[in-house]
């Protein structure tokens, strides 16, 4: 028996065409002849392709002839530029099923040696959101203890009251927090412009990056006329805020530090209103520098 000379190329392809050239998807099936790729050209008596789709399952007897369809010297062989042979069409189809299940294989181990990279090696996939280092910082059950305002009450005394001083501490997976409020009255003072107040705060962000947020909060303060100076040698990243906001009678005072170290944050704040001649609050320096050591204190002091 003599084998049949190799497929020529089909009328009306031109070179490049046809089965071999490259392309996307999965080749187009022949209906009626399984495991036959379609070429472009419909065989006789069938009716033409219709879109691209996966391969259909193994044909029941491979390299059988399917009823219904014309007679070809290709029938179930498929052009591959080797030499041609019964059953060529059947082992093409499973090349391409096993070829999927092997890329579906290496999928799922890549995605799961990237779950193992995350969890074990995390420095590897670090990325600007990643959670930072905490270091030994803690909360205590009284930030009002633990980070008591001692300069600040060189020249104020706490009123104590229903609301004052109060303090909370929350713990959670992704955020640990306490803070802190006091009502103060000028040491001294018998006028109401002698009042203010201080509110203190600390966080352990456990779940994220902290240091976009505390830039984005720097630049509200900057964009609605804030004072922003910053201040070295308090944890990775620390400034101080103020504003003098009134009228030439009566004024609102505003100052607060914020610090960042890793993932703790911390801030005090300071808030007072006067009238024009019957007190004289404590200057922008003067504030600056004693919430300034307040701050370092609490910070050293949850770190203990």
């Amino acid at each position: 028996m003599t084998t049949p000379p190799p497929p020529g190329p089909i009328p009306g392809q031109g070179p490049g065409q046809g089965a071999n050239r490259p392309g996307y998807g999965f080749p187009q099936q022949t209906p009626g002849v399984p495991g036959a790729v379609s070429t472009g050209a419909p065989a006789p008596g069938s009716q033409a392709p219709t879109g691209f789709g996966p391969p259909p399952g193994l044909p029941a007897a491979p390299g059988a002839a399917v009823p219904g369809a014309a007679p070809s010297a290709f029938s179930g062989a498929v052009p591959t530029g080797g030499p041609a042979g019964g059953g060529s069409g059947s082992r093409s189809g499973g090349n391409l099923r096993r070829n999927a299940v092997w890329a579906f294989v290496g999928a799922v181990l890549a995605s799961a040696g990237w779950a193992t990279a995350v969890t074990v090696i995390p420095g590897m996939v670090s990325t600007d959101s990643s959670p930072r280092s905490l270091g030994s910082y803690h909360l205590s059950d009284d930030l009002c203890a633990t980070g008591k305002p001692a300069r600040l009450l060189e020249k104020y005394s706490v009123t104590t009251s229903s609301t004052s001083p109060s303090h909370h501490t929350d713990r959670n997976p992704a955020l640990d927090s306490m803070n802190c409020s006091m009502s103060l009255k000028r040491t001294g003072g018998d006028s109401d412009s002698e009042y203010a107040s201080v509110y203190m705060r600390a966080d352990l962000h456990k779940a994220v990056n902290p240091a976009p947020e505390l830039s984005a909060n720097k630049e509200v303060y900057r964009s609605r006329g804030y004072q922003i100076t910053n201040i070295t040698g308090i944890g990775e990243e620390a400034y101080f805020v103020y504003k003098d906001d009134g009228s030439d009678k009566y004024h609102d005072i505003y100052a607060e530090v914020d610090i960042r170290d890793g993932g703790m944050t911390y801030y005090i704040t300071y808030s007072a209103n006067y009238t024009q001649g019957k007190a004289t609050p404590p200057s922008m320096d003067d504030l600056r520098n004693m919430l300034q050591t307040d701050a370092d204190n609490a910070v050293r002091a949850m770190r203990k």
